[in-house]
């Protein structure tokens, strides 16, 4: 009997999604790495994306790391790491993004005693004040880090997007090969990688207008949901439905629009809103905030509006829908990016793998 709630996980389109992304990036000499976090990284669903063309795979938990050791790829480590993992970060990370001097002194000590070199990406925030090095402290940071025994500093990389919402643009991405070159004349070096950031700058290489030297980028959105992410755009020839939630319903009534009585604050600590709409015919899925947060569902029933939710039901007017659905009826849903990173980490959301 299927079990829900559920994810299906189309593994073909996810690979097709890469494969056009690989060859789209690799006609201005960019390097696709893939990003796992979105789908917890299993294994199974990583190999959709190697069979796609990747050499490297990167993940912002180590735990994540583990589970893919046994694929032949680079693995890297997203997030800056702690000092209290580092141990197992030696382990696990071929590459690992660094923003703290004393961070990379710890990591090429440890490096030493166990015998290895440890490649690092020296991370230059541009602006959009998440991880990084600034601006006026990248380039003598990045002769520190030159200096350290028993790590190798492979290039450089920046994120946007992510904190500060701004656009990855050919001014400040240009800054990066900026520093490079400046970096490359100080210290008599190569940078090697180049990293331009994550699927917000896609975009550029849609448009062709992506800086030359940029040689790399951090991919997870872009290839799993075939979005672009600044503009959340859908890509012509790209999959969108590749992580498709099912879930059941288990209560089908009329019911007002506005609750009856003083309004407080929710389960959450939030004091909602509502929108009178009279009667309405309402369904309730099992599946709640604690899996996936009801803002992030797109129903394939163009008919359903999603209400809202608690941590485990999520609330729909089924009242214009032409379905006459009850209960044990199942619905599915496509989900945005932040659906899909929560109903992959649930443990309480079934996976479901399609080829």
């Amino acid at each position: 009997m299927e079990r829900y709630p559920r994810i299906e996980v189309y593994t073909g389109k996810i690979e097709s999604n890469c494969r056009r992304t690989v060859a789209l990036c690799s006609q201005y000499g960019i390097e696709v790495t893939a990003v796992t976090k979105g789908f917890c990284a299993y294994p199974e669903i990583a190999q959709s994306l190697i069979r796609g063309g990747i050499k490297a795979l990167a993940d912002s938990r180590v735990d994540n790391l583990k589970k893919l050791k046994n694929l032949d790829v680079e693995k890297v480590l997203l997030r800056i790491p702690m000092m209290s993992e580092l141990d197992d970060v030696i382990d696990f990370a071929d590459l690992i993004l660094i923003s703290e001097i004393e961070t990379a002194r710890v990591l090429g000590r440890k490096a030493v005693q166990k015998g290895v070199i440890k490649r690092v990406l020296a991370m230059v925030d541009l602006g959009d004040l998440r991880e990084g090095f600034w601006l006026d402290d990248i380039v003598p940071a990045y002769g520190e880090l030159l200096d350290i025994k028993g790590i190798e500093v492979a290039g450089l990389g920046t994120n946007l997007t992510c904190y500060g919402g701004v656009v990855p643009s050919c001014e400040n991405l240009g800054l990066l090969v900026g520093f490079a070159e400046e970096i490359e004349k100080r210290y008599g070096v190569e940078v090697g990688i180049i990293s331009g950031g994550n699927s917000s700058s896609m975009h550029l290489v849609y448009d062709g207008g992506m800086p030359t030297r940029i040689n790399n980028l951090r991919i997870g959105e872009a290839i799993l949901l075939g979005r672009e992410t600044v503009f959340g755009t859908e890509r012509e020839n790209y999959y969108n439905d590749t992580f498709v939630l099912k879930a059941e319903i288990v209560e089908v009534k009329e019911k007002p629009s506005i609750p009856i009585g003083e309004i407080g604050r929710d389960a959450f600590g939030n004091v909602p809103v509502f929108t009178d709409r009279g009667i309405r015919k309402r369904a309730i899925i099992a599946v709640g905030k604690q899996d996936i947060h009801p803002d992030t569902l797109i129903p394939h029933d163009k008919g359903i509006i999603v209400l809202g939710g608690s941590s485990d039901h999520t609330i729909l007017d089924i009242s214009d829908c032409e379905a006459d659905y009850g209960v044990g009826d199942v619905l599915s849903f496509d989900l945005t990016y932040g659906g899909m990173l929560g109903g992959m980490t649930s443990p309480y959301v079934h996976k479901v793998l399609v080829e």
